[in-house]
This record gives C-alpha cells, structure tokens and sequence, in this order.
C-alpha cells in the first residue's frame, strides 16, 4: 500500500494555469508563483509564438465568414485548449493595452528608486528639496522620490481610485517598509530571521496604522514566492472558533502531504477571548501553524499567558514625522501628482513634461506644506495621513472640473494647498483609547504631574484626555481622590474645590466644564503635597491583613449598652464621658493587643 501510495505521489500533475507537468511535491509552489504572475502565463498559453495573443471569434464574424473554419488545426487546438474561467484575462483588450498593462505592473516605485540609486538630481532643481530638510530628509533622496512617476496619473483617474489609498499603496517588501527600523531595521535579529525564512510565531502590538498588518503581509509575500509556506488571514471581529479550526485542520494536512507550514494571521487578535485563543496553543507549539497576531491594545492584559510564553511580541512605535514624509512623498509620485516647493510658482517637472501627453486633462500639484501638514497631524497613523490626502485630491478635483479653465482655453491647473488638507482631517488624529491602555497611561501621566507639582504638564495630560473623548467625570472623580491621596491635611481646603469641581461638571458637562477641571488641577498641582493621610491608612490596611490570629475584641468600655442585659455583662462600664471633664482624659481606645500603636509612624516590616 505504501508503494501504491508513492508511485501515485511520484506521478506529474498538470498546472491549470500553464499546463506544464510538475512532480507532486512542487505543484504546490509552482501555483503560487503561477498565479502571482497570471498575466504572464495567460498570455504564454493564449498566444502563439510569432504573433499577438488570438482573439475570441464572434458568434457574428463566424456567420459572415466561413473561412473561419479553414484555420490550421494546430492553431484551432491551440486557440481552444480549455483554460479555467478564473484563470482567463480579458482577450478582447488586444496587444497594446497588454503592454499598457506590462509597463504598469513592471513601473519603478519610489523607494525602489532610492534603494537601486537609478537616477539623482541636484536639490537646486526642485522646490521641495528645501522644505524637505525639516523631515530630516535628504534633499537627493526626495527628488529622486518625487520624480520617480514620470507618467501624470489622469484627473477622471484620481476621482475614480477604487481602493483607499492606504489600501493601494501597501507596501509589498522590506525596503519599502518605513518607520519601524528599531523592529526589521538591516541589522536587526527579526530581519536575518526573515531573510532566512526562519518565521517565528510573533503578537505585532503597536497603535492603529503604524504596520501591523501590513509586516504580517510582507512576510507572507516572501514565504509564497519562495514556496515555503502558505498564509491564511483571518480576523477575530468576524472569525468564529469553528473556522479556525478548519484553518487548522487544513494546516495539518498541507503539512502531512506537502511538508509545507501555514502562517496565521489573526489581525486584531485581541478580541478572542480567552478560550478561543487557547484553540492556537497545541498547534503553535508542536509547528503546525505559525501565528502572526496583531493587537492595539497590552497583550499583557489581552493575551493568553500561555500564548505569549509561545509567541514573540514585536513592539512597533507609531511612525515619526520623518517616516510620514517618505510615505507620503512615494503616494503623491505613485499618484503623479507634482509637488511645489515654497512658492507657488516653483513647479516641478514642468519645464521636462511633454505638453502633448497632457491632451486635454489639467495638471495636479500639491503644495510641500500641505504634505507637512498631513505629517504631522496623522498622529503617525500612516492610514489616516493616506486616507486624509486622498481625500484631500479627491476633494479639489471634483470642485475643479477638467475641462473648464479659468481665462480663455488655458487648461486651469489643480493646486491642493494646506487648507484643504485640514479641512479633510479637521482636527489632529490624537490616539486615545477611552476602554484600552492609553486611557490609563493618560490618567496616570496627570496623576505623577500634579503630584509632582508642574502644572503645565498637568494641563497637558487632562487636555489629551478630554479632547480625546475622555469622560469628565471620570477626570473629576480622579482629582477627588488626589485631593486626600497626595495634598491631605497640607491643605484641608483641596478636597472641597475637587468636589465642587465634580459637581460642576455634572451640572453643565463639556464642553462648558474644560475650563472647570482646568482650574481644578492646577489648583491641585500648586497645592502643598502631603501623604501623611495616605501612608497611614495604609499602615493600618496592613495591620490588619498581617494579623496573626483572630482580630482583638473591642474593649468593653468602648461598647455601647442600650440594655440592661448589656449593662449587666459590663459594656460600656468605666467609660469616661469626655465633654464632662475639664481637662484631656486618659483612657484606653484601641485593644489590649494595640496599645502604643502609633500608625503615623509604624512600618509594617515591624511585625
């Protein structure tokens, strides 16, 4: 049975796509690299040699011409060698949108451009090389970025973008990759790992658009082209734990038949809860699967222990400005649109492009301060910086008809400037989790600068929480508890403001009751600290749980006897009325146990 198996396994097995033999073993990473390239193998398989690819006879052409039918038989087989309809490309576009399509797919991106060093221009040439010194960019590189896509993207094509922009413009390998140099930088233990195709299981934790998803897909991209692996993508919001273990089953089977991994992404894999990530525990341990999860949110909190103890945890930052510029730079030369420096006048490529590839269409420029703008107001969300130019473009070319020019038959250029850029973002893209972990990294960073008495800070930090959506009264109820906590008896006053504060806030909500807690913690920042309230509660907390044994009676003269039964049995017997004495009474309060305890003063290591 063995032998029977190998001999079958051993058998070729025909591509569907190209309809060469392969060996059983390879069929497998043939068909990634098959498909990948499609275009490719649809065109070798439906094309002859010495001609243009054939076109599909009509049903109308066949009637009206019956030499049809006295074609070469060989050419007849070749043209009707049955391909799969999901493999067919639309033949009726002819040879030269074949190769409109083959310059496309084949055209340089920009980091492309700087990584090979194809072409560099001087930084007198172009506008942006001066405003790009404030990226930290060199005036070289940005030329070369920005003058890479020589072809002008027309403007009905810049109305009509199919996919989000950030969507379109993912980037695909490593060197295209900014922004997380710490993490998968050239020298990094990451990058030798990726290089050599050694995956680790990896949890991508990192703020919204800084790359989570975008790594887990460019490390899929270079197993499929070297046919080591497969990669499944799936995400927690809408993924139950019976697909996922049909993933998984499939997993073991491609490993069995094919000796081929699986690599799992699980995108937002913070919203399993905490049975559902135990189903990836067997099989990330034993190999089966190689799981790449991504999350926003601590995946100390949201995590399975045990799933972090197999899995690697990456920390990506969100981008700097720096990367915000080159991102942003390769999306407006991916787009053709052209970049002007500080002066509107200072256009780039104006002078070099031919006025007859225009035709009738406007020219599309972006001013550099406008690309500044988005840089820094994203918040490192490179997908909301993306998304905000797209928007941006969109916008100024649908009020901008083409075809319509101001003065005469001059055509009247697109000109997108910094006001249009903040009108799409309105207002900063501040990353504020009212439910995740920023919420309390936020509260706790208000905490420390208020006890630490620097009111500017303090100001800060409640501005962050409120314009981020935060609750007022969840901030007021905070300065309630820092008002005894960390001021206490060095200013008795400070709990009253802190409740008057709250109040306040209830009764008129924001935005009217900003200025009310901003009144409130810089009151409190001022205020004389003292924790003497605080540390001595908190010596009698631990009086109490370090107790051995039961904890001692209340004294009888401290208890109340409202019976004779109670009289009878000695309470409140001895106790000395204190308004009826003149002079302080000497009497015992605390148990037997406890006298002389001073808890102002005691530690707990004393027990």
């Amino acid at each position: 049975m063995a032998s029977e198996l190998a001999g079958s396994v051993a058998e070729p097995v025909q591509c569907p796509v190209c309809f060469k033999d392969f060996a059983a073993s390879e069929i497998n990473a043939h068909l990634d690299r098959c498909l990948l390239n499609n275009d490719s193998c649809t065109t070798s398989t439906s094309k002859d040699e010495n001609g243009p690819p054939l076109k599909k006879p009509r049903i109308s052409s066949e009637a009206s011409s019956p030499t049809v039918n006295t074609t070469d038989s060989s050419e007849a087989k070749k043209s009707t060698t049955p391909v799969f309809s999901m493999f067919q490309t639309d033949r009726n576009k002819g040879p030269v949108q074949s190769e409109r399509n083959t310059c496309l797919s084949n055209k340089p991106i920009a980091s492309t451009a700087v990584s090979k060093a194809i072409k560099r221009h001087s930084p007198d040439e172009t506008g942006a090389g001066k405003a790009m010194g404030q990226f930290g960019i060199d005036p070289l590189v940005s030329n070369t970025l920005i003058k890479t896509r020589r072809e002008t993207t027309p403007v009905r094509a810049l109305l009509n973008i199919d996919k989000p922009l950030a969507e379109k413009l993912r980037p695909t390998t490593l060197e295209e990759y900014f922004g997380q140099n710490k993490v998968v930088g050239e020298h990094t233990l990451l990058r030798s790992l990726l290089d050599s195709q050694e995956i680790p299981s990896l949890i991508l934790w990192g703020p919204p658009g800084c790359g989570k998803t975008t790594l887990a897909h460019i490390i899929a991209s270079g197993s499929k082209k070297r046919g080591t692996a497969r990669f499944v993508s799936l995400s927690a919001t809408s993924t139950s734990t019976n697909e996922v273990r049909e993933v998984i089953k499939q997993a073991q089977n491609e490993l069995k038949l094919m000796k081929r991994k699986t690599i799992l992404f699980i995108d937002e894999i913070h919203r399993f809860n905490k049975s559902q990530q135990d189903t990836f525990l067997p099989h990330v341990e034993c190999g089966t699967v190689t799981l790449i999860g991504a999350t926003t949110e601590n995946p100390s909190f949201q995590v399975n222990a045990a799933l972090l103890s197999r899995c690697r945890v990456l920390v990506l930052d969100k981008l700097s400005v720096e990367a915000m510029g080159f991102i942003l730079l390769r999306a407006v030369a991916t787009l053709g649109i052209s970049v002007l420096g500080e002066g509107l006048n200072d256009r780039i490529d104006q002078d070099e492009l031919d006025p007859t590839e225009l035709g009738s269409e406007p020219k599309v420029y972006i001013e550099q301060k406008a690309l500044d703008t988005i840089a820094h107001l994203c918040d490192g969300d490179a997908r909301a910086g993306l998304n905000g130019l797209q928007l941006a473009v969109q916008a100024r070319v649908g009020a901008v008809r083409p075809g319509h020019s101001g003065s005469g038959s001059t055509l009247q250029d697109i000109v997108v400037q910094e006001e249009h850029v903040k009108e799409g973002l309105q207002r900063s893209h501040i990353l504020y989790d009212k439910a995740g972990e920023e919420h309390y990294n936020c509260i706790s960073a208000l905490h420390k600068s208020m006890r630490g008495s620097h009111e500017n800070a303090s100001l800060y930090w409640l501005g962050r929480m409120l314009e981020g959506g935060e609750d007022p009264l969840y901030v007021a109820r905070r300065l309630v508890r820092f008002s005894s906590e960390d001021v206490g008896m060095a200013d008795p006053s400070a709990l009253p403001q802190a409740v008057s504060a709250f109040q306040a806030c209830h009764f008129i909500g924001m935005p009217e009751c900003e200025v009310i807690l901003a009144q409130c913690v810089v009151y409190l920042a001022r205020a004389p600290k003292s924790v003497e309230i605080y540390k001595a509660y908190g010596n009698v907390k631990a009086s109490l749980r370090n107790h051995k044994g039961p904890l001692p009676s209340v004294p009888l003269h401290l208890r109340n006897a409202p019976t004779k039964l109670m009289k009878d049995l000695g309470y409140a017997e001895g106790y000395k009325y204190n308004p009826a004495f003149s002079a302080p009474v000497e009497q015992d309060y605390l148990p037997e146990e406890l006298r002389g305890m001073d808890f102002f003063t005691w530690n707990p290591s004393d027990l």
